[in-house]
């Protein structure tokens, strides 16, 4: 299971998301994805950071009132057997609706779950997406 948060920072006008995955699970992924060995905790890897932004960008999207927003990377960690992302999407003055798109390990384990948790206003949501249930849609 993979775990991803997402906040609405009103007063910064973005969306902060955290995700958190199990580094031999993404390892695995991008190795089949590349045909090539990858080890995403290696730092100043700047090769295989790209390939991991690259893969979790075509696999992990977010609807903004309608629009596919980017994700911009900005960081990443090392906790324990997890490698913790941080993005951000800028410049959202209002949110009506988000839609929530997630297939991250899915074509690697067929019972992949992952976790989101969202919150707006403070609002909070949960939700799981799996193989079978790649997206969700928010009203707010």
């Amino acid at each position: 299971m993979a775990l991803y948060q997402i906040n609405y920072a009103s007063d910064k006008k973005m969306l902060q998301i955290t995700s958190r995955i199990h580094i031999d699970d993404l390892n695995k992924a991008l190795e089949k994805k590349h045909k090539k060995k990858i080890s995403v905790e290696n730092e100043n890897n700047s090769s295989e950071e790209l390939l991991l932004e690259e893969y979790l960008s075509s696999c992990f999207s977010i609807k903004v009132n309608g629009q596919v927003r980017s994700l911009s990377f900005l960081s990443k960690e090392i906790d324990g057997e997890e490698l913790v992302c941080y993005w951000n999407i800028r410049n959202i003055s209002k949110i009506n609706s988000l839609e929530i798109y997630n297939t991250v390990l899915v074509d690697l384990f067929s019972d992949q779950q992952n976790m989101i948790n969202v919150t707006v206003l403070e609002v909070k949501k949960s939700f799981l997406l799996t193989n079978s249930i790649t997206s969700k849609s928010l009203k707010y």
